[in-house]
């Protein structure tokens, strides 16, 4: 059995500014609220994360030294990186548009959707039998690809599920297929 526990890194100013993020650092309140849920991870087997700052930042606030995995990285979005949403949404409606509705298309130079799902799905497949507990520190986007491998759902789905920063997701391998596992309470 392999446990695998995804982590969204820790708020950045991108995130309060809703624009597509630089490889910026974590906000004061984010290392702190990142510290305040360490002791939850501290018996991993294996941690990997995304070689950007933020992550990188999330895993010390955590606690973890991770193996840094490109597979991990943020979706490369290309000239649009570090502009806001609404920005884009008025220089380049029709783009982004595109960029949504479309996810083999990427009209800001960048990466595609459905590229970054198909190498999350690699990095997924290759730890199907990897056994033990997995933390995998790293962004929205590569959550998201992850969750729609799992479910086997279309591409277009990628959208649907909104993650947050600090956002825990966990999975579970029997050796031939991820699970989406929801995390209760005991009572």
């Amino acid at each position: 059995m392999t446990r695998l526990t995804w982590i969204c890194h820790g708020s950045t100013a991108a995130n309060r500014e809703a624009r597509f993020p630089l490889d910026e650092p974590l906000n004061e309140k984010a290392v702190i609220a990142t510290q305040a849920i360490a002791p939850r991870f501290r018996h991993a087997d294996n941690v990997f994360a995304s070689p950007t700052l933020r992550t990188r930042q999330t895993a010390d606030a955590l606690g973890l030294q991770p193996a840094f995995s490109d597979a991990l990285a943020d979706c490369d979005f290309g000239r649009w990186a570090g502009r806001s949403i609404a920005e884009i949404q008025q220089v380049e409606p029709e783009n982004l548009a595109a960029w949504m509705a479309r996810p083999e298309e990427a009209p800001h130079g960048g990466e595609a959707i459905d590229a970054v799902c198909t190498r999350v799905n690699a990095w997924l497949s290759q730890r199907l039998q990897a056994g033990g507990h997995i933390v995998a520190i790293t962004h929205a986007a590569v959550i998201r690809a992850a969750i729609i491998s799992t479910l086997n759902a279309p591409v277009a789905s990628f959208w649907i599920a909104d993650i947050e920063p600090l956002a825990i997701v966990h999975m579970t391998s029997n050796g031939s297929r991820w699970s989406l596992r929801v995390e209760g309470t005991t009572a």
